[in-house]
């Protein structure tokens, strides 16, 4: 079945049901049973596949594929929760969202929910309420976050891994699988174990992104220093600010200094 927007057709399948109130692009294909509420926009390009809701809130870029089963913006699990404080679940471009993936709108922060460009949310991923995730994700197989957690980009977060609430996932970061996360992870590092410790460099995911081997070892050294000279954290950052340094070297004091739930600890 196919339906005028004003734009072109839309093609929506007879037992979809879509709020006349929505802003969807001519280009836009909706599966069987899926429901798509009152306000939401939906991109070109965007594919919506059998059993989807999505609720009201929602707004997504192009070419977003989003498959059997997903929730997007659904209410918080916050017991403060009033529908009148909502705020919204915000997508950018070319995300795939596989079969159960769970994203919860805002309910405290301005800006909501937001989920960057070309992500992959493997089956059974849950994003609490104000989470806040960049670009080219990978996030396993019923991992889990809880509210406000940030992630940066390029992070590959493997199967059952629990985060907890207000903790930083830095850029390039590699989580291993069934790891339990209480602090933030800083960029270019592995996080393991249940509580997690940093174990080491993503030696591996930088050779991949094609970090040159002076950028690696830069990464190395201030690691070496911050947590395996003696001195201590204030100590360490103090000595790296204080010598030439690399972007990369650079953002790891930043990420450093700011963190408000501490920074996991070498293993």
């Amino acid at each position: 079945m196919s339906i005028s927007s004003g734009k072109g057709m839309i093609r929506i399948h007879p037992t979809a049901i879509v709020d006349s109130d929505t802003d969807i692009h001519e280009s836009v294909e909706i599966g069987p049973f899926s429901i798509v509420e009152k306000g939401v926009v939906l991109g070109a390009g965007c594919r919506i596949e059998s059993s989807v809701r999505i609720f009201s809130g929602t707004a997504m870029g192009s070419n977003n594929r989003i498959c059997h089963g997903a929730v997007l913006g659904c209410e918080p699990q916050d017991l403060t929760f009033s529908s009148e404080y909502s705020k919204p679940l915000t997508i950018g471009d070319d995300n795939h969202f596989k079969e159960g993936v769970n994203i919860s709108r805002g309910v405290k922060t301005e800006a909501g929910s937001v989920i960057g460009n070309g992500n992959y949310f493997m089956g059974n991923f849950h994003a609490g309420h104000d989470c806040v995730i960049g670009h080219n994700n990978i996030l396993g197989h019923a991992s889990v976050l809880a509210g406000h957690v940030t992630i940066g980009d390029h992070a590959f977060i493997s199967g059952l891994v629990a985060i907890h609430q207000f903790t930083y996932i830095g850029q390039r970061v590699m989580i291993a699988g069934c790891a339990k996360i209480v602090k933030d992870i800083p960029p270019y590092t592995i996080g393991d174990g249940n509580p997690a410790r940093v174990s080491g460099i993503n030696s591996v995911g930088l050779r991949r992104a094609a970090f040159p081997p002076e950028a690696r070892k830069a990464i190395k050294l201030a690691y070496k220093r911050i947590y395996l000279s003696g001195e201590n954290i204030q100590q360490a950052l103090a000595g790296l600010e204080g010598e030439p340094q690399t972007a990369e070297v650079a953002e790891i004091i930043e990420f450093f200094k700011r963190s408000e739930r501490g920074v996991t600890a070498h293993r």
